[in-house]
């Protein structure tokens, strides 16, 4: 009979596995001895700086984007020094690589490109073990400062990518270590699989996740209460993310949780800070006070209406009263301006909705048609629908407005919509 060897790996083996502490090329000679490591390494010892030049040349030996990406996520899987070094020093360049626009097509062909694993799969049929699955992070001697999770259902533009969705997570938490400078071993990426109602993911052979049907309702509800009581006995304190849900579950999540646990949606809270932000600043150049500002928003969604609510609430800190800061908003999705007659509307839209009233006489509701109607001084996109913000559209908003604010925000960049060069043209009139 034949008997399977066994093996053990040694500790310099282990060593070389652990991607926090593994240098790679750079152990010096001594650390070599020390560690077991001759004859594992090539003899040459480098710099992090000549690993760097090293790793930013073989970067560019890829020439397709998805193709940078696995790279980079291989390398940060082996050596994350090196990774989170290579990335800071080309920040610019990489960061589409490593998260927006890249990030989507990754999610799209997760299993395809599937290597190594990171970060937690969380699965409604372990609903009951979640406490003891957060034990086996990878990290579990580390406390955890942030968890971004997902539930895969509407990743950027692109919608339910299913467990492919994990890619969101990892690239927004490799950001807040480059960026933020928060130690990896105290990040933790969660993918919470309920499923997909992707018919192409569902047929795919390949595909990693659970081949059901989304969960919805009561199950829903159970599997996220599942998982924030497990946050919440085993990593108290930790700042949790929530990223990529769909509207349907978004607001009604952060309105169960946020005065529960530290949390806060990104879609919801996280776009609507950096539009502020930026519409403040604008709003200064344009010399138009943030309370003065007249709103046309494309998009409906968690994203859009997270951004109308922080701008209201900013234009009723400075002194406007709520209802007149409210009908600043003119939001559209995709049959149009939002209006009261509609019934499908949920409270967070309905309490933007305009009064039929108002477009009596209106040829339509469309984009177009409000932009005439209304002369916005800032038209913001959160829609996904590439290409919506035309050039007619744009030269009818700067005909009425000297310093148009144009903000097409949708991602991936494919999604966008509008090029910000095409923009700056139609409005030099």
């Amino acid at each position: 009979m034949n008997h399977r060897p066994r093996t053990t790996t040694s500790p310099a083996v282990t060593t070389l596995a652990d991607p926090l502490v593994n240098k790679g090329t750079a152990f010096s000679r001594q650390e070599r001895a020390k560690l077991g490591l001759d004859g594992l390494l090539p003899p040459a010892v480098e710099t992090l700086d000549e690993q760097v030049a090293r790793a930013y040349e073989a970067f560019h030996g890829y020439d397709k984007p998805l193709n940078r990406h696995i790279y980079l996520r291989q390398l940060q899987d082996t050596n994350e020094v090196l990774f989170y070094r290579l990335v800071t020093e080309y920040l610019e360049e990489l960061l589409p690589v490593v998260y927006t626009p890249t990030v989507g097509e990754a999610c799209q062909r997760f299993s395809e490109i599937y290597r190594r694993p990171r970060g937690l799969f969380l699965s409604w049929e372990d609903r009951h073990r979640f406490r003891d699955i957060l034990r086996n992070r990878p990290y579990p001697d580390h406390d955890v400062d942030v968890i971004v999770v997902t539930d895969g259902q509407r990743i950027l533009g692109l919608g339910d990518q299913g467990v492919g969705g994990m890619g969101i997570p990892i690239g927004k938490l490799s950001l807040y270590t480059a960026i933020g400078g928060i130690h990896p071993a105290r990040t933790l990426p969660i993918l919470l699989d309920v499923g997909t109602d992707n018919e192409a993911l569902l047929d795919n052979p390949r595909y990693l996740g659970r081949r059901d049907r989304r969960l919805t309702g009561a199950e829903y509800d159970e599997m996220i209460e599942a998982f924030v009581s497990a946050v919440e006995a085993e990593l108290p304190g930790t700042l949790l993310q929530w990223e990529d849900f769909a509207t349907a579950h978004a607001h009604p999540i952060l309105a169960r949780y946020r005065d529960r646990l530290l949390t806060f949606n990104d879609d919801i809270q996280g776009t609507a800070a950096v539009t502020l932000g930026a519409l403040s600043t604008a709003a200064n150049v344009a010399g138009t006070p943030l309370p003065d500002q007249r709103l046309v928003i494309l998009g409906a969604g968690s994203a859009a209406i997270g951004v109308a609510d922080m701008i209201r609430t900013a234009m009723v800190d400075e002194g406007l009263p709520e209802d007149e800061a409210t009908a600043r908003f003119w939001i559209l999705d995709v049959d149009g301006l939002l209006v009261r007659s509609r019934g499908e509307l949920t409270p967070q839209q309905r309490r933007f909705a305009r009064d039929d009233s108002e477009v009596a006489g209106w040829d339509g509701t469309g984009l177009a048609e409000v932009v005439r109607r209304v002369e916005p001084t800032a038209l913001i996109g959160l829609s996904t629908a590439h290409g919506a913000f035309t050039e007619e559209i744009v030269r009818q908003m700067a005909s009425t407005c000297e310093r148009p604010v144009v903000f097409p925000l949708s991602n991936p960049t494919s999604h966008s919509e509008a090029d910000p060069a095409d923009s700056v043209s139609y409005t030099h009139l």
